[in-house]
Formats: C-alpha cells, structure tokens, sequence
C-alpha cells in the first residue's frame, strides 16, 4: 500500500504545499496564502486544514500519511520549537506539538534556509553530497548546513545564519540586525545596490547604470556579462566580501560542496566565479578548490526539504 508524507514551507506571503510518495515522488505542490494578521495566529489551522484537505480529496488514508515536514522563517531548535518569528509575528512556539495536535499526524519543523539545503542536498543542486553548505541570496543573506545528510540546527536553531558573519569592521553602516560589517550589508540584492551607489559614487567611469533611474541587482549582473566596466567592478567586491564569508564557513564546517541559491542566483555561474576566486584566496590549503554549484530546485527546494525531513526520520 503507499505511504505518503508532506512538505510545507511557510513563508511570509505565501505558504508552499508539497504532497510526496515516500520514495521521494512530488505527487503535487500546490500554495496558500499566509495570514499573518494577529501575529499570524491562524497559521497553524491554516496549514492543518490545507494538509487534511489534500488527504480528504486524494482519498488518502491517514495511516498511510507517515508525516507533516514544516518549514518556518526563523530560528528552530531540534525539537521543533520556533524561538521567535519575526516574519510571523511568532514568539516562542513549539510549532511541532501544536502542529501534531491539529493534525493527528508525526510533525517535524526546522529553518526555512535549513529545509531548503536538506532539499537541495536530496533531489537538487548538491545531489550526491552529504556534508553540504547552501548559500541563498535574495532580500538577505540566508544560509543552511548540512552533516552527514542531516540539518545542523546549532543550541539555538541559528546555525547557518550566514548573512551575519562580520566581513568588514571598518563599516559604519548598520545591518537589518543592529550590527556592522555583516556580509548581508554586501550580498543581498539590496547590498549589492548599496555597493553599487558608493561605487558609482567613487568612480566617474561611464556606464550603462548611470543611465538607469532605479538599479537591481539583476541590472548590475546583466551589464557585467556585457562586460561593463563599472558593473564588474561592482561584481568583483560582492565576490571579494562573499568569498570572504565563506572561507570562514569553510574553516569551520568544511563541506563537501557550497550551493548557491535564492532569487539572485538567475544571475548564474557570474555569482560562482566572482566568489571562488577571493575564495581560495582567503582559505588555508586544505580547503581551496571547493565545488560551488547553483542550486536547481527553485522555489519547490523548501517542500522538498520538509518532506526529507519525514523521511530521515523513518531510516
């Protein structure tokens, strides 16, 4: 008889449904908007009554639903408590427990970054690996590891927090977190923008960006493959502070391979060379020469990581 599990990503505008066989088959994904009115309150039901919907119309039976993966955008500790959510609303809440009185099901909750390493790691990018660091860029600088094909969560559930490694002490400006210097500031789409306005602001070179009214990111990427002087310069100091960053993930953790994924990465393999190079620069012998790899799963890598989560959990 087939079994079955979920994956479930909550996001701060929408919440991503995935239901899976539990040889690893996405049956169906499907998505719900996230009411974060009253400090998101109704997440919860929302996410139970969409899950027991979907069993309800497929005819599934509940005993052959083996679990509930969730994924949730902030810090998890192992045992599934969320300790605080600011996207949500969320204080301290074990989300599992709450999760698996709702539901009549086994349930299971990490880092929305985290779950979407655990995917990539599973069925995407990094594929074949098992000790796995992915880098996600998009509004932050998120990030997830992965050891011996399991989530690292750290004491609180903020390993892999990336975004806030200190690349730069000379920085006067201050991070999203309240502190200076933190790679978020140079490697997030809206870093790279900063960058770009001090940049232009310092060189008087002639560029196909002074003649834009509002940069992104994807304007700043797109005039460096034209080769855009300007533009590559901009490049090749989000490389220097991104490679920078990892080394020191590196140091630390020495992954197998790094995957580099989020809404900046369409940018493609531009991202990868301008990272390896100050990379192996910054990093002892022994580490040099990483795979970077562009993570292939999309927006579907957090359905995919919740629903391993299930999965691991019956081997």
């Amino acid at each position: 008889m087939s079994k079955y599990c979920f994956g479930i990503d909550i996001g701060g505008t929408s919440i991503k449904c995935g239901l899976f066989s539990i040889e690893g088959e996405l049956l169906e994904n499907w998505e719900i908007p996230t009411n974060r009115a009253n400090k998101g309150e109704a997440v919860p039901q929302d996410v139970a009554d969409t899950v027991l919907r979907k069993i309800h119309e497929k005819s599934i039976s509940m005993q052959d639903v083996v679990g509930v993966g969730i994924g949730i955008p902030g810090p998890v500790n192992k045992d599934g408590v969320v300790l605080k959510c600011a996207n949500l609303g969320w204080g301290v809440v074990d989300v599992a427990k709450q999760m698996e009185s709702l539901l009549g099901l086994k349930v299971f909750a990490a880092n929305d970054a985290n779950v979407a390493a655990l995917g990539e790691m599973w069925q995407g990018g990094a594929k074949g690996y098992s000790d796995v660091v992915m880098v996600t860029l998009g509004t932050g600088v998120g990030g997830g590891i992965i050891i011996n094909g399991k989530i690292h969560t750290g004491s609180n559930g903020a390993a892999g927090e990336i975004g806030h490694i200190t690349v730069n002490t000379e920085e006067q400006a201050v991070c999203g977190c309240g502190n200076k210097g933190h790679l978020e500031q140079y490697a997030s789409a809206t870093g790279v923008v900063r960058l770009a306005k001090k940049i232009m602001e310092e060189e008087k070179t002639d560029s196909v960006l002074n003649r834009l009214n509002e940069i992104t990111a994807k304007d700043i990427f797109d005039a460096a493959k034209e080769e855009d002087a300007l533009a590559l310069d901009i490049v090749d100091t989000f490389g220097r502070y991104l490679g920078i960053g990892l080394s020191h993930v590196a140091a630390s953790v020495d992954p197998e391979v790094f995957v580099i994924g989020g809404g900046m990465a369409k940018a493609g393999n531009i991202i990868i060379h301008a990272v390896e190079k100050y990379y192996n620069e910054n990093i002892l012998n022994a580490l040099k020469d990483k795979p970077f790899c562009m993570a292939t799963l999309g927006n579907d890598a957090g359905i995919y990581g919740c629903a391993k989560l299930v999965l691991t959990s019956l081997s």
